[in-house]
């Protein structure tokens, strides 16, 4: 009995050395950007003041993606569609819930699967605002539920979270505050990331790096355009990022449809 117990000791020990082994001869690998791809989004932000304390998000996309001979504006990727009730707490804080319609169109010109499959995702979100001087800052936390769905035929949808935290600045340029017929320099920071049961390695979503030059045009309507450096794990493999330079339009609205005598102060409202 003695016997047999030294030889499966001798065992173990031989089988531990031998995964030690391999385990220094397979190192980890190293991780691997991809080359950057070009991008043009075009957005509108609308928040629709329709009662005393709440309003209508209303937010359209269109977001095009690089082919081998258009770089930034080549194809249609995606297109949002993003509504939300949101409820004005004060003029520092305001928070949103609502629903969004991405269309996802296939940017594979081999790939031989469905051109288009929808994307459905609920959203809630928290605004805080800071004045500081002459500037504004504002910190926005977003929570998304979202069911995805690849291009192939009978695909099924996966449910994942997004974490998202941003940091926002207003600065103006030519005028000591942030009224009509002033620039503005916007520089933002923004980190998403992931979790579900389709996210093993790769939390860590996208890292995006924005800066923008904005005009306001009247209390009601403001124009803006910048670039964005963005980078994150891909979801298949956690090794493997991805990289992009966006090029953004921005439309921001404002309406308010009440009467003169029902109307708050002006508030601090943000895409």
């Amino acid at each position: 009995m003695k016997g047999n117990l030294r030889i499966y000791l001798v065992f173990i020990l031989l089988c531990s050395y031998s995964v030690q082994i391999d385990a220094q001869e397979d190192p980890p690998r190293e991780s691997e950007f991809k080359e950057p791809v070009t991008k043009l989004w075009i957005n509108t932000y609308g928040n629709i003041r329709i009662a005393k304390r709440f309003f209508w998000v209303a937010q359209t996309h269109f977001r095009f993606e690089e082919t081998e001979q258009t770089p930034f504006v080549g194809q249609v990727a995606q297109i949002y569609n993003r509504h939300a009730i949101g409820y004005i707490y004060s003029k520092k804080f305001n928070f949103s819930l609502g629903g969004v319609l991405r269309l996802n169109f296939n940017t594979d010109p081999s790939s031989p699967d469905r051109n288009l499959v929808p994307e459905w995702r609920i959203w809630h979100q928290y605004m805080f605002a800071m004045p500081l001087s002459n500037m504004m800052f504002y910190h926005r936390i977003r929570i998304e539920h979202r069911w995805t769905q690849d291009f192939a035929e009978g695909s099924n949808y996966d449910f994942r979270n997004r974490w998202r935290y941003m940091f926002k600045a207003k600065i103006p340029l030519n005028s000591p505050t942030l009224a009509p017929k002033t620039f503005y320099l916007s520089p933002e920071a923004e980190l998403i990331m992931q979790s579900g049961k389709p996210v093993v390695g790769s939390p860590f979503e996208d890292l995006r790096l924005h800066a923008s030059f904005g005009y306001i045009l009247t209390p009601r309507m403001t124009l803006a355009a910048g670039i964005m450096y963005s980078q994150g794990q891909t979801l298949s493999d956690g090794t493997v990022y991805k990289q992009n330079w966006t090029a953004r339009l921005h439309l921001y609205f404002s309406p308010d449809f009440r009467k003169v005598k029902n109307k708050l102060p002006s508030i601090h409202l943000d895409d």
